[in-house]
């Protein structure tokens, strides 16, 4: 179980929530504090809020936190400009059977497995990330913007991937695309001004009603999926 339990910062506020065996989406606009709020579930931010299988991340370290959870962030950064997408994977490669050419294979990405990885496209980077969370296989994986940056081909078998319950374990994910989290289904934890606003089904929280409530005009259901209202 991953739980956190009356979190307070400058900029989220009482923050409490549980999540066993399931995945979550989290929403909000920019600046609510979802991705202050992953930093603290992974540990990166220190708190004694927060336990995942009774452990506070913030007080393991090395294989026993890698086993926990994963942190992965809405943009790829590499600091070795000579460092190969096949090497970068080899570092991230920790508790899967799957080989690096099987997961560049499934995201449609295996030419890359040569270049290095500061000459990756800004969608390639993103999927790469993506191949380093399945890699890595932690219990618990938090994707920060998973889909930034990616055509609409991409967009789609990233959701097929998010969405298959044999790739990956417990997932969370923040995300300003509606329709990939109506098409996912997950339960929804929606901030608003640093606080949850929302914490229940997906089916409940696209109702007409909440909708409306949380984005006014701005978004609208159309043939089964999310669309921005222009």
């Amino acid at each position: 179980m991953l739980k956190i339990n009356n979190y307070d910062s400058l900029i989220l506020r009482n923050i409490s929530f549980e999540l066993q065996n399931k995945n979550l989406i989290i929403l909000g606009s920019n600046g609510a504090g979802k991705t202050t709020l992953a930093k603290v579930l992974c540990g990166i931010i220190s708190s004694s809020c927060v336990s995942i299988e009774n452990k506070n991340p913030s007080d393991i370290y090395g294989e026993s936190r890698t086993k926990l959870i994963n942190y992965i962030p809405p943009k790829l950064e590499i600091y070795d400009d000579f460092m190969s997408v096949e090497e970068f994977l080899e570092i991230n490669k920790l508790y899967t059977h799957k080989s690096i050419y099987e997961v560049l294979q499934l995201l449609n990405i295996e030419y890359t497995k040569n270049k290095k990885c500061k000459n990756l496209s800004s969608g390639e980077a993103q999927l790469l990330l993506l191949a380093s969370a399945i890699l890595h296989n932690a219990k618990y994986t938090i994707f920060d913007e998973p889909t930034s940056n990616l055509d609409p081909i991409k967009i789609r078998n990233s959701f097929q991937i998010l969405q298959d319950e044999n790739i990956l374990q417990n997932k969370i994910i923040i995300t300003h695309n509606l329709n990939l989290a109506y098409k996912l289904g997950f339960d929804i934890l929606f901030i608003k001004d640093g606080v949850i606003a929302f914490n229940d089904s997906s089916e409940q929280f696209f109702s007409d009603a909440n909708l409306q409530l949380f984005f006014s005009d701005s978004v609208k259901k159309y043939d089964d999926n999310i669309v921005v209202n222009l």
